[in-house]
């Protein structure tokens, strides 16, 4: 048993070692980039080919895209320096600063602004009129760790008088697509997720008009943010904040649903913190 208990502190002890080492590299060959994974890996990854192309050449550096399995991996890969640039959530860009040394430095932009909505979506054919009548029902939400998708149209429902757990049972289905499609299918009879990807469903006929309609769409709050390690070379985030400031390709920019992507601080972003705050979410480790 002891030896055993050796041979996993040993084991611990590399891994961490070999985190520290890629966390070090403030120069790298190879840029790890990762994108929400908000609707299928293979979509997006297809999608931001463009995206990759482009990086390469304006930076001068490999691009790897990674798409990981949710966002709590995703804000574990960038805490032990397994991403160099990541494209978080408002609120997983919050928890992610929490436990890493990242910045963030741009935000989407769309109709000149860099704050989008979320909405609450209901099942027509189940008679879904307002917020009020989920109560006793399933609603459905993305990640726990969305803004768009989770803390944003939660706040909307507490203010209609609904908790979760006592006035209505909650499911977590992990991205925004699954979230509209359960809606429209019944297997809840309200959701929430960005407006954004909502009304990007509806045009892809994905999601019909005639079948699921919107209850509700909240203010706005601070874009999804692109975000980088904080020790990486200066003269290398200066060609990362260059790339994406003078992105103007439409081509590009259409799987971020942006017309491009402007400067953005950390403190823009404590109006989420706040609304963590109220509804008490966003305290794990």
């Amino acid at each position: 048993m002891r030896l055993l208990n050796l041979i996993c502190a040993a084991a611990m002890a590399v891994a961490l070692a070999a985190g520290s080492a890629l966390a070090a590299d403030k120069n790298p060959e190879t840029l790890r980039v990762a994108l929400l994974p908000d609707e299928d890996a293979a979509t997006i990854i297809k999608q931001n080919q463009p995206l990759k192309d482009h990086l390469e050449k304006a930076i001068g550096k490999k691009i790897e895209l990674v798409v990981t399995t949710d966002y709590s991996s995703m804000i574990e890969a960038m805490r032990f320096g397994r991403l160099e640039l990541a494209y978080f959530g408002p609120l997983s860009y919050t928890l992610a600063k929490n436990k890493s040394d990242i910045e963030a430095f741009a935000a989407r932009m769309k109709g000149g602004n860099t704050t989008y909505h979320s909405v609450v979506i209901g099942n027509i054919a189940k008679g879904i009129t307002k917020i009020e009548d989920a109560k006793d029902k399933d609603v459905a939400y993305g990640d726990t760790a969305s803004t768009s998708s989770h803390l944003i149209p939660k706040s909307i429902l507490r203010a209609h008088g609904l908790t979760e757990g006592k006035d209505y049972r909650e499911h977590f289905l992990g991205a925004h697509d699954a979230v509209a499609v359960a809606v429209q299918n019944g297997n809840a009879v309200v959701g929430g997720l960005s407006q954004p990807i909502f009304e990007s469903l509806v045009e892809r006929k994905i999601i019909s008009p005639e079948k699921v309609r919107v209850l509700k769409i909240s203010k706005p709050f601070p874009q999804y943010p692109w975000t980088m390690r904080s020790n990486l070379d200066e003269g290398l985030k200066e060609k990362i904040r260059k790339a994406f400031y003078e992105l103007k390709d439409p081509a590009i920019l259409k799987p971020f649903k942006a017309q491009g992507f402007a400067p953005i601080s950390d403190k823009d972003y404590d109006v989420v913190r706040e609304l963590q705050a109220q509804l008490g979410l966003g305290k794990s480790s």
